[in-house]
């Protein structure tokens, strides 16, 4: 991981929003804002993290968990309630127009493209927005028709384009000015699998060419696997867990599986001194899964004790999923 100033860096940051009461009865509606009763609501509450340039940085968290309250702070958008950040040096919501110019932003469901003007259209425009000199342009241009496969599309409308073109398009729109950072909200979501797999292996090859530091927000943890190394958990508002991918894993994805396919079907799956340690998952045919404790038993003690059931024909180790991972830290935190 480099180590030299931080490029984003957020210090104790709230986010907290006055919510009007909801009130009965015929003229409800006609009393000012300002008279309304209400009660503030937290977006995100003493959030801090720090990340280097060149980073990929996934930041998820359930719906409500205060991920894009987060990044609307970051890229300028809102003001905190309290805590301070800086993005490339600059307090985001105090020099927007100067820190839109190093940052480039990509919102799922959103888009920057002009929708009734053909792509390349749009893409001119946003180079005159920016200033970008026309030999740079070019070249950047040029790069993203390449690597994201633009030339089928580039006359076509926006309103024509599919949500995979679209979300293609924005990303080259966003990093036509090469910002150093690039924030990312769902930005694969509804897509199917080819762009999906199209868009991971651009924003991977931006991050190793180009030293791009990215910060991802998304529901589809497949992204965070591809791209990331560090993952920051939130919930309720709150920062649950920063560290890498690895480590998350080895502390919460306690749960490894060992497949083992048999030469017959084993007449029993019983094992000797098994334990609480192991467990059959399932059996298809001569096929057998055993989940193990990696805390409590290697792979290799496990195959030992399952060696005892046949005659092993081939065996693999099966990770825990990043969903499973997840999914045992929000329950750790609802037991406490």
């Amino acid at each position: 991981m480099p180590t030299s100033t931080p490029i984003i860096e957020a210090d104790h940051l709230s986010k907290q929003f006055w919510v009007a009461d909801r009130k009965e009865g015929r003229f409800a509606g006609l009393r000012s804002v300002a008279s309304r009763a209400g009660h503030w609501k937290g977006g995100v509450s003493d959030i801090s993290f720090s990340i280097q340039p060149g980073e990929v940085v996934g930041y998820i968290g359930p719906n409500g968990a205060g991920k894009s309250t987060t990044i609307k702070m970051l890229t300028g958008i809102l003001v905190p309630t309290s805590g301070r950040a800086t993005v490339a040096g600059i307090t985001p919501w105090a020099h927007r127009k100067e820190l839109a110019r190093r940052i480039g932003v990509v919102f799922g469901q959103r888009t920057q493209l002009w929708w009734d003007l053909p792509l390349a259209d749009s893409l001119e425009l946003i180079q005159h927005m920016y200033r970008v000199p026309a030999d740079r342009f070019a070249t950047n241009l040029a790069t993203a028709r390449e690597l994201l496969d633009l030339d089928p599309f580039m006359q076509t409308p926006v309103r024509q384009l599919s949500l995979g073109q679209r979300m293609r398009g924005d990303l080259a729109a966003s990093l036509l000015h090469n910002p150093p950072i690039l924030y990312l909200d769902e930005p694969t979501i509804g897509l199917d699998l080819v762009a999906k797999t199209r868009i991971r292996e651009f924003l991977a090859e931006l991050n190793r060419q180009e030293g791009v530091t990215i910060l991802l927000t998304t529901h589809d943890l497949a992204d965070i696997e591809h791209l990331c190394s560090r993952i920051i958990v939130i919930d309720d508002g709150r920062i649950l867990s920063d560290g890498p991918l690895a480590t998350l894993k080895e502390r919460f994805g306690t749960e490894r599986q060992l497949i083992v396919d048999y030469e017959d079907v084993p007449a029993s799956t019983d094992l000797p001194d098994a334990g609480p340690a192991i467990r059959v998952v399932s059996q298809e045919g001569p096929r057998v899964r055993f989940a193990f404790d990696r805390h409590a038993l290697s792979a290799t003690q496990v195959l030992a004790r399952a060696d005892t059931l046949g005659t092993v024909r081939d065996m693999s180790i099966e990770e825990p999923a990043i969903e499973d991972v997840i999914r045992q830290l929000y329950e750790r935190k609802k037991e406490k």
